[in-house]
């Protein structure tokens, strides 16, 4: 386990080095704040060369995150809600791991 480690749930966990982070600047409020500091955070996960994933769960979040991904099948997310950039990392951050917890589900077969 690294620090920059991001746990999805129990055994999965994206590895900090093939996360990739970008911060520039953000709109919206902030003053003079805005217009020098880079808060905003984009963070990056490449899912087909993810070394994590089994092949089917590669498949499954190709498949549910399609229109989320970009043509080399990365999922990128922003935020910029905060005007500090470690609460917008943790953010994202948060929001990749609400997308792949949500696309890794198996739905419950139904009852009739």
């Amino acid at each position: 386990m690294s620090e920059g480690d991001l746990d999805i749930r129990p055994g999965l966990r994206i590895p900090a080095g093939e996360l990739v982070e970008q911060a520039s600047r953000s709109s919206g409020p902030g003053g003079q704040h805005v217009n020098k500091a880079s808060t905003r955070v984009s963070l990056r996960w490449c899912v087909r060369e993810s070394s994590v994933l089994t092949p089917g769960q590669r498949s499954r979040l190709l498949r549910r995150l399609g229109t989320r991904l970009t043509r080399t099948g990365e999922l990128v997310v922003h935020a910029d809600g905060s005007r500090s950039r470690s609460r917008n990392r943790e953010a994202a951050r948060a929001r990749i791991r609400e997308l792949v917890l949500a696309a890794l589900a198996v739905p419950k077969a139904r009852v009739a």
